[in-house]
């Protein structure tokens, strides 16, 4: 049987904890990770009505959206709803996982999730994030240069959009001179020498960093490896938030609104009208986005489809803009797909369920 941390490490591959928000809670919650799993129930939020579910199910992994400990909590006596939650998740050896800015902020996340469903073509991230990226200069005696670069690349260095094997070499003369203590691949003790070497530049993701050394340092031929690590301030243009695309025919605001409420099958939705523009290029995020108006404008976008938007920031629209508040619920529901396809597709030996208990805290009449 897998492991708690097997499954959490899949999933951490899919969104690394580094591309969380500095105010988020993502990562295990509750539970030891060297527990065997026994089944997993997938949810966007862990609730006391999703434990009973787990516990009846035979579940002890569920694996949520959002992080059900996101404040501090200072004390356990089951006053709030989240008290309640994790006093019953520890009573019942149920572990929690959450995934959930860092899933917001990767390609194939939920915002790549809910672009699918409305069958946005061309479709690259909106705000893309800075930061995330390494770069790793080495230095590699000629004939070694392939080696070291296969392993380099293995370990996932110098991945560049739907670009692989990466990397930038020029050749020159490294000069040293061994102690005696050394124990040196070329040349001997105490006696300088010149070697033609190859000047390697890859770029990495940040997170990847101790597998990248460990490559490094295990498919170079020298006792020591002269090496610089950067922080680059580059934009990933594979991290960041929202996701913007094109339609595949252009819709009439009327049609458009339709459209939506058809694919993310919606009982309503909140908007701004936009007129006798047509609608074709389409910026998308879950959860709360109206962060994101200002930017789905420069990048030309007919519509921004959220949740959460509040009443004055509807008038940032300035009429150029259709933003489609379809609710915070309804635009990341579709997340528990994410997890059940990605942890059953690896993991076929124990049960992959998807939650059947609705957590949206709204309710709506007409």
């Amino acid at each position: 049987m897998a492991k708690i941390h097997e499954v959490t490490d899949l999933l951490e591959q899919l969104a690394p904890l580094r591309y969380q928000e500095n105010y988020d809670n993502a990562g295990l919650q509750t539970g030891d990770k060297n527990t065997e799993v026994t089944g997993v129930l997938v949810t966007l939020d862990c609730t006391e009505a999703v434990l009973d579910e787990a516990v009846a199910k035979g579940c002890n992994l569920v694996v949520a959206h959002h992080p059900v400990i996101f404040k501090g909590l200072k004390q356990l006596t089951g006053k709030s709803y989240v008290e309640r939650t994790i006093i019953k998740a520890i009573q019942q050896n149920i572990a929690i996982y959450a995934s959930h800015t860092n899933l917001d902020s990767v390609l194939n996340g939920v915002n790549t999730k809910i672009a699918d469903k409305l069958g946005l073509q061309q479709q690259r991230i909106l705000v893309n994030k800075p930061a995330t990226l390494m770069q790793l200069v080495t230095f590699v005696p000629v004939d070694h240069t392939e080696k070291v670069l296969a392993a380099l690349h293995s370990a996932g260095a110098g991945n560049i959009g739907e670009y692989s094997g990466c990397s930038f070499s020029v050749t020159g003369t490294g000069r040293f001179t061994p102690s005696e203590n050394a124990n040196p691949t070329i040349g001997s003790t105490q006696k300088p020498e010149q070697v033609q070497e190859n000047r390697l530049e890859l770029i990495f993701p940040a997170h990847f960093q101790g597998k990248i050394m460990s490559a490094l340092k295990q498919a170079h031929p020298y006792e020591e490896v002269a090496h610089y690590l950067y922080n680059l301030e580059n934009q990933n243009q594979e991290v960041g938030i929202g996701i913007i695309g094109e339609l595949e025919q252009e819709l009439k605001e009327e049609e458009f609104l339709a459209y939506l409420k058809e694919k993310m099958q919606l009982q309503g939705l909140r908007y701004t009208s936009i007129g006798n523009k047509s609608i074709k290029r389409v910026a998308v995020c879950g959860g709360s986005g109206s962060f994101l108006i200002k930017d789905a404008l420069r990048q030309g976008a007919d519509a921004l489809v959220t949740g959460d938007v509040k009443y004055h920031e509807f008038f940032d629209a300035e009429s150029q803009l259709m933003i489609a508040d379809i609710g915070h619920y309804e635009s990341e529901v579709y997340t528990k797909e994410i997890f059940y396809d990605a942890i059953s597709k690896s993991f076929p030996n124990f049960a992959v369920l998807i939650s059947e208990v609705n957590t949206n805290p709204v309710r709506y009449t007409f």
